[in-house]
């Protein structure tokens, strides 16, 4: 790993069998989680977590199956589902003393981040959500043409072999295009973190397509299973996303009412990569999370 957090430390910690996480630990005081997204790793949160450490120990792992994180074959259908990689951020946590923290998770952290809210609320204290649907309603939503802009979904959830296949021979330019295409501002991904980006990315072609197949099978059933039962996050919760809801048609905050009460809603004008973007945004959206 070329590029680190400044003034965090780094250390590997035990999650699972056969699971180390990579991650950075910074700051003192009331804690907070920090995941990644794709195609990305813990260093996306540089500005953000820099700044929440004057205040807060603030704890920055990348996922299983990306950047230096162990990357376990997807032998069972539940390896890389949400709720087991939540219950690995639970572990870590706990692990370095918090029994309770905040959590906030961007895209692929996000889903994470949701997962563990609703299946350990006494832990999370408070979450908060960039960019991202609930995965139940990331797929209610996905209809016809519009679609399109989620083809990447739809081709990580083909049975193994294929995707992987065809990702791995074109791995830069594949992660590459969604770096490009989903930032609105080029200068926020410098050139050596694009690079390291997409080394860590196609070091990790197996393990991100798992991850992405488990939003279309188990992750769903997860979800179907907590709307069934009327399960909702019972703590503090902020959504920061793009106006996906008017391009696509339908009433995000209303939505995410359906998953929280307690809610701060806010959409941004800036592009997908909206820590890098936009960090003093963010961090302004999570201080006024965490005073809630």
């Amino acid at each position: 790993m070329s590029i680190a957090i400044p003034g965090f430390d780094y250390q590997r910690v035990s999650v699972a069998d056969e699971v180390t996480l990579n991650l950075a630990v910074g700051g003192t005081g009331s804690p907070i989680v920090l995941l990644h997204g794709f195609p990305q790793t813990h260093v996306m949160w540089r500005h953000v977590a820099g700044d929440l450490a004057t205040d807060h120990t603030v704890i920055c792992p990348d996922l299983r199956g990306y950047g230096a994180s162990d990357k376990p074959d997807a032998r069972e259908a539940d390896t890389y589902s949400k709720r087991t990689m939540a219950a690995d951020i639970v572990t870590l946590a706990g692990k370095l003393g918090h029994e309770r923290f905040a959590l906030a998770g961007h895209d692929r952290g996000a889903l994470v981040a949701i997962r563990a809210g609703l299946d350990h609320p006494a832990t999370i204290t408070h979450l908060a959500v960039l960019d991202v649907l609930p995965t139940l309603d990331m797929w209610d939503i996905l209809r016809g043409s519009s679609a399109a802009v989620a083809f990447h979904l739809y081709l990580m959830a083909q049975p193994p072999g294929l995707p992987e296949q065809m990702i791995s021979a074109s791995a830069d330019a594949f992660f590459g295009y969604f770096l490009d295409l989903w930032a609105k501002d080029p200068h926020a991904i410098p050139a050596d973190l694009r690079a390291e980006y997409l080394k860590a990315s196609r070091e990790a072609v197996p393990s991100i397509v798992a991850d992405y197949r488990a939003s279309a099978g188990i992750d769903i059933a997860h979800d179907q299973a907590d709307r069934a039962s009327g399960t909702r996050l019972p703590m503090p919760v902020t959504v920061v996303q793009q106006d996906w809801g008017a391009a696509l048609g339908y009433d995000a905050a209303a939505l995410w009412h359906t998953w929280a009460a307690d809610l701060d809603h806010r959409t941004t004008s800036v592009g997908h990569f909206m820590a890098e973007e936009a960090p003093d945004e963010i961090v302004k959206a999570l201080r006024s999370l965490l005073a809630r």
